[in-house]
């Protein structure tokens, strides 16, 4: 799309392609401590843990879907079919691109 700068939207999907990363490093990190736990004083600990643990692991689960979202972002523009509407064909508006530049449908 000739009206998009690509370059913009190529770093602003490398910075948050490197935020999300980060995200998920430190989820998997955490998520570690909490299955390495060894002292559980009584069953309320263990529900504590057990509800950090569901979290976490939501929240895993909603960053690696960012995260292929913008690959998947970055490789249409790689490959010339950055913001076209995965639906329709048509363009997707800027402002939906500024809001979320790995935004699939307009």
């Amino acid at each position: 799309m000739a009206h998009l700068n690509l370059d913009f939207f190529k770093k602003k999907l490398e910075d948050e392609k490197t935020r999300i990363m980060k995200n998920i490093e430190a989820i998997n990190d955490e998520l570690a401590i909490i299955s390495a736990e060894d002292e559980i004083d009584d069953i309320e600990d263990l529900a504590e843990l057990k509800v950090d643990n569901d979290r976490d692991k939501e929240v895993l689960r909603i960053l690696l879907q960012e995260l292929k979202d913008i690959k998947d972002a970055l490789r249409k523009i790689e490959e010339g079919r950055y913001g076209i509407d995965e639906k329709t064909g048509k363009p997707i508006p800027l402002n939906r691109l500024l809001a979320n530049p790995a935004a699939r449908t307009a």
